[in-house]
């Protein structure tokens, strides 16, 4: 018996319907933003994504050469690709570009729950506008695809690359020392970052840094800086203060959202749903620098994407009910010689937009009606022949058990 790959899923009906309700609703609320859907390749180039993210990338992507030598990979992400599709097709289009997409995306990581080799990614690409208002609605389309989702309970968390970096700046970080504590400051990993710092940094410098680390104000992260980031700061608040008017009323402040910062910069974001435990990002992004890595002109850049499958077990696990989907109409012939009328009735309702099924196998009425029960039907037709002869069928709610024959002509 064959069996499907360690790290992948196979999803059935139940499963289709949570997450094509999911999709609908994401790309409803992007289309209401003013985003158009757009696709790539499941693979592209390995340069694109080295470029990127840098050659140790490569341990975890899969990896192949075509049959011309060529070095190829699954797409790990979906922002590399879009961008790549901008320089190569849109740079001329007028600005602002906003731009969405879903799509399946592959990291051979160790499986874990919430973290899959093989998973769905929905997200979006701001292109051309940075400005403060511009930025406040990309952080409140992401507030709103989780809000409409029907997910109840998320935090977001929003940051400043260019600030804090300014800051390990100020306080003597390398740009080598950097490396290695950033991924410790986004694991809130202190001890570990102490100990770090202690052969390089004052003990004064470090305190200093785990203080501007933790602290939520944007007032007292002014105090914590040097006046040569005033502009950085009063930029970071137009920010925050535009979220208000796009229905943002909650969100926490923090420095210690460094996501890479080889091409982030500037604003940046995440949205945590608690109850996913230790995986429990959902969402994040914010402003980077793609473009000219990519060949094209500088130009400013900021998007978001959304943790497809984790948004789904966050609902699952907060019990929300997912809107089922059952058939409008299961239609049984009661005899092999009405076969050719039900089917007749079926085309017709399915021409009029209505979902149908029937009964194609000869079992016998007991056995249909068990069987429409089954798969949710709200209602059953019932074919015969001496219903037939006056133009009629019997019609029967699955919900109420009400019965009664009508004509054919006003099903």
């Amino acid at each position: 018996m064959f069996q499907r790959p360690r790290g992948t899923r196979d999803f059935l009906p139940d499963d289709m319907l949570k997450r094509r309700y999911l999709e609908n609703k994401l790309r409803e609320v992007f289309l209401s933003y003013g985003y158009r859907e757009v696709q790539t390749p499941t693979f592209e180039h390995l340069e694109l994504f080295t470029a990127k993210s840098g050659e140790g990338i490569i341990e975890e992507m899969y990896t192949f050469k075509d049959k011309s030598g060529r070095d190829l990979a699954l797409r790990p992400e979906l922002t590399a690709p879009v961008i790549r599709m901008y320089v190569e097709k849109l740079q001329m289009s007028p600005k602002p570009i906003k731009l969405f997409y879903f799509g399946n995306c592959y990291r051979y990581d160790r499986p874990q729950k919430g973290r899959y080799r093989e998973f769905t990614q929905a997200g979006c690409e701001l292109i051309g506008c940075d400005s403060p208002p511009a930025l406040a609605e990309l952080i409140s389309l992401a507030w709103k695809c989780m809000e409409k989702s029907g997910l109840k309970n998320f935090n977001l968390r929003i940051g400043n690359l260019d600030i804090l970096n300014k800051f390990l700046d100020t306080i003597g970080l390398t740009d080598s020392l950097k490396k290695i504590a950033i991924p410790l400051i986004d694991k809130r990993e202190y001890d570990a970052l102490r100990e770090l710092l202690s052969s390089d940094l004052s003990q004064d410098d470090i305190d200093r840094l785990e203080r501007f680390l933790q602290t939520k104000s944007i007032d007292e992260i002014e105090k914590q800086v040097d006046k040569n980031m005033k502009d950085d700061i009063e930029r970071f608040r137009q920010i925050l203060s535009w979220l208000d008017v796009f229905g943002v009323k909650k969100y926490e402040i923090s420095m210690e959202i460094v996501r890479g910062l080889e091409y982030y910069r500037g604003m940046v974001f995440e949205i945590e749903c608690p109850k996913l435990g230790a995986e429990r990002q959902i969402c994040g992004g914010g402003e980077y620098e793609l473009v000219e890595l990519f060949g094209g002109k500088n130009i400013s850049t900021a998007g978001f994407a959304i943790g497809f499958d984790r948004v789904i077990i966050a609902l699952e696990e907060e019990g929300f009910a997912f809107p089922e989907e059952k058939i409008d109409f299961y239609i049984i012939p009661a005899s092999e010689d009405v076969v050719k009328e039900a089917i007749e009735i079926s085309m017709k309702l399915r021409d009029k937009g209505e979902s149908v099924d029937i009964d194609l196998t000869g079992r016998n009425l007991r056995k249909s009606m068990k069987y429409a029960d089954s798969i949710g039907a709200k209602k059953v037709i019932i074919v015969g022949k001496k219903d037939l002869e006056e133009n009629k069928v019997t019609i029967r709610d699955m919900e109420s058990g009400e019965q009664e024959r009508i004509e054919v002509d006003k099903l």
